[in-house]
């Protein structure tokens, strides 16, 4: 399991009006990452705590892709510790795109856009 699925099983457990308890317990053949999960879920209730743990833990898996878990391919920094450094870069991005978006003359040109963007990366429009 993940922390994330612990976190949702131990929140399940006792909704009643009597007092509950949730007991993890393993059969000690565990790995250093489960030791760890354990001893996070033992430590906190906070879910943006558990939940920054699992990712650092599990890692974040493809962004450009359907992996949903492990190290990407291509590191380019820890997206807990880099955090505010990859929120400046995200807004650089989006203000890059906003800028050829503005200069963009017409539907036609942004079409373009986005299927060089779908052909180049595997990437489809949704929603």
């Amino acid at each position: 399991f993940g922390l994330s699925q612990l976190h949702q099983l131990r929140g399940r457990i006792g909704r009643g009006p009597e007092k509950s308890y949730c007991i993890l317990m393993t059969d000690g053949s565990g790995t250093a990452d489960s030791y760890q999960r354990l001893q996070v879920m033992r430590r906190t209730n906070d879910g943006f705590k558990i939940a920054e743990k699992d990712l650092e833990l599990r890692g974040p898996g493809e962004f450009v892709g359907t992996r949903q878990s492990g190290m990407p391919n291509f590191r380019f920094g820890n997206i807990i510790r880099d955090r505010k450094l990859l929120r400046a870069a995200e807004l650089e991005a989006e203000n890059y795109v906003d800028k050829i978006v503005e200069a963009a003359d017409s539907e036609e040109h942004l079409a373009r856009i986005a299927e060089t963007w779908q052909d180049e990366f595997g990437l489809y429009e949704v929603g």
